[in-house]
């Protein structure tokens, strides 16, 4: 179920042509509840009334309460986004087409992401501790060796490392403090930015 589906689902709305399973139905609802009311407030009775279930039955699938729940839940939406745009990086042509695309793409599912745009603008303390020090730069270690293979093919292996580490800080810095005159979920805006300030640093298209 992708993010869209799962914030237009609730109790009153027909059934996903596809059951999802009882894990799947408590984080998609999770997601749905944490988009309305955010982490704080968001309670497993919210998320027990939105899948359709029972609390017990929520415990049950997460034995570890909230914490395991909203861990699940970022975990999946992490791979989500992550297969998003890797599915986007195998139609590039060349480099500038990867890294516009690579661009474009995660800055669309994070910017557009309602459950991360709600905790984002009301509750930044929950996303803080994530963007920096030692979990900020996990985090762009990981952006790191998602893009890099598929950097792979147009720059050498360290080349490529360095380019994607790059194209992740500006994601970052994009999502966290959006520039004037400057939209990365738009392809031509975010074209301009790599052949501009990502391209000129790197080795050509080989």
């Amino acid at each position: 179920m992708t993010l869209t589906e799962s914030a237009a689902w609730t109790p009153s709305a027909p059934a996903p042509a596809v059951a999802l399973g009882v894990d799947d139905r408590i984080v998609a609802a999770a997601l749905v509840c944490i988009s309305r009311w955010g982490l704080a407030k968001t309670t497993l009775d919210d998320v027990a009334r939105q899948a359709q279930c029972s609390r017990a039955t929520v415990y049950r699938a997460f034995p570890g309460g909230k914490d395991a729940l909203v861990q699940s839940v970022a975990q999946g939406e992490v791979a989500r986004v992550a297969a998003a745009v890797t599915g986007r990086f195998a139609g590039a042509d060349t480099l500038a087409d990867l890294l516009t695309a690579g661009l474009a793409e995660a800055a669309r599912q994070l910017v557009r992401h309602p459950a991360l745009a709600f905790v984002v603008a009301h509750e930044p303390e929950a996303i803080v501790p994530w963007l920096a020090f030692e979990r900020g730069e996990e985090l762009l270690a990981f952006a790191t060796s998602l893009a890099a293979p598929h950097l792979g093919r147009f720059l050498p292996s360290a080349e490529a490392r360095r380019a994607a580490e790059w194209a992740a800080r500006v994601l970052l810095s994009f999502c966290v403090c959006p520039a004037s005159g400057v939209d990365l979920t738009d392809d031509a805006s975010a074209r301009s930015v790599v052949t501009t300030f990502l391209l000129p640093g790197l080795a050509p298209d080989r």
